[in-house]
């Protein structure tokens, strides 16, 4: 073990991963059209022959952006070891995040880079301790944790001795806790209700789904109010009176129009609204939330947020009564543990965003180390689940059993995938794109 942690970061490979979603519109919004769900496959290998793992999701065109961000970050950890990572976790994310001259490009696809590089070395750093990513959170010490987050921007509402508190707290129950958790499972919902689907494709996927045991369905809003008060109309006839339905609109609306959309919608009881405006209009949010709790609909967002400040004042103004933390948003592990806690704080839900290439299989270990050592399983949590790129992509795809995501196993974030899916939706080289290049890129109109 002493000798895996030692070994020097010797490459970072960085790979374009693109599937032509776009010809079956899954995954459509009413913004994203025509996605093309794609990620950047990020490993970082040792010279002892271990690899770290991770993926940032995107919608097609961009990811090249991304994947070019990596590899010039990657240049700062050449030449370091594990170990270094290791013993403070904290300093590699200073190293990265406050970089002198990449600081002024601020958050959006910088921040999206350097949790790319963060996360392969948390993932490194499980598959040396030979743990599934959530184990080795669950089996870190709170001082550990604490250390790992960068608390600057975060202290007017959670200090770091709050949150060591917090944690130490809740160790008095953790393995009873732990066990629970792991025997259930934590609770899953599928989104069912793509824009661009027919009723029938909708109906499908509520049927599949359903025979996994899921109970909890989104559909997503914004087609025009005549159009979705027939689908909604549709879905709650197809998933049942006691069934959650939730919304989503994607950032579509302003704030007034999201309040008057929303109200039309009121009677079929929608569990929420997620994005109803702008990632990051605090105070759009907030005025929603206030105008929508009368009617028992509760706004939900997150997974465009674009750091851990913008949800530290949704969380303080009670802006949102769902916390929708994404796998691959923010700078990586530290960034989200600090989320799930200011959370954990205010008494807000969190409910992981899933979906895309590799968030599902990513999210369930932040779900799990939530519920064993954070906030436990009784705030109404649901966890996204998708039922596609799964099976055929990965080697350990997501398990789902009575309505609910199974324990990973596999060391780290379990996202190795088969050689055949690489080596063919690779952009623009693999087979799947030969002779239609172009509906990748960014002159691809919807």
């Amino acid at each position: 073990m002493c000798f895996l942690l030692m070994s020097k970061i010797i490459e970072v490979e960085v790979t374009d991963l693109r599937v032509p979603t776009s010809d079956t519109l899954q995954g459509s919004d009413p913004f994203h059209k025509k996605p093309n769900y794609s990620c950047v496959l990020t490993g970082i290998r040792t010279e002892d022959g271990l690899v770290g793992l991770s993926v940032n999701f995107s919608a097609g065109a961009g990811n090249d952006w991304l994947a070019y961000g990596v590899r010039d970050l990657s240049k700062l950890i050449l030449g370091r070891n594990l170990a270094q990572f290791i013993e403070d976790p904290g300093d590699f994310y200073r190293l990265l995040v406050d970089h002198h001259q990449l600081r002024w490009l601020a958050d959006g696809v910088a921040r999206m880079a350097v949790g790319s590089i963060l996360n392969a070395l948390w993932d490194l750093w499980a598959k040396a301790e030979q743990k599934p990513l959530w184990k080795l959170l669950v089996d870190l010490p709170p001082e550990k944790i604490i250390q790992s987050i960068d608390w600057r921007y975060l202290r007017d509402a959670l200090t770091p001795e709050e949150a060591f508190d917090r944690l130490v707290n809740s160790q008095e129950n953790r393995a009873e806790q732990e066990h629970r958790v792991i025997q259930k499972g934590v609770k899953a919902y599928s989104t069912a209700g793509w824009l661009g689907l027919t009723d029938q494709q909708i109906l499908q996927t509520i049927e599949e789904v359903k025979a996994s045991g899921l109970d909890c369905f989104k559909m997503k809003v914004g087609g025009g109010i005549d159009f979705d008060r027939k689908r909604m109309a549709f879905l709650r006839d197809a998933i049942g009176t006691d069934a959650l339905l939730m919304t989503d609109a994607n950032q579509l609306w302003g704030v007034d129009e999201a309040i008057d959309y929303m109200k039309q919608l009121a009677e079929f009881r929608p569990h929420w609204i997620e994005e109803p405006t702008a990632r990051d209009d605090v105070f759009g949010f907030q005025r929603i939330a206030e105008a929508l709790q009368p009617l028992g609909i509760g706004v939900a967002t997150g997974e465009q947020v674009p750091s851990p400040v913008i949800f530290k004042q949704m969380l303080m103004q009670q802006a949102i009564q769902f916390c929708q933390i994404d796998a691959t948003r923010l700078a990586g592990v530290q960034d989200v543990l600090a989320v799930i806690l200011m959370a954990d704080k205010f008494g807000i839900p969190v409910c992981p965003h899933g979906g895309g290439i590799g968030l599902c299989n990513m999210i369930v270990h932040y779900a799990l180390w939530d519920q064993i050592c954070v906030s436990g399983p009784s705030r109404g949590q649901l966890v996204e689940y998708l039922n596609f790129l799964q099976d055929g992509v990965f080697l350990n795809p997501v398990a789902m059993k009575d309505g609910a995501y199974q324990t990973p196993a596999a060391a780290g974030w379990g996202l190795e995938m088969e050689e055949e899916f690489v080596r063919d939706h690779t952009y623009p080289t693999g087979s799947v794109w030969q002779g239609r290049e172009a509906s990748g890129s960014i002159t691809f109109v919807a």
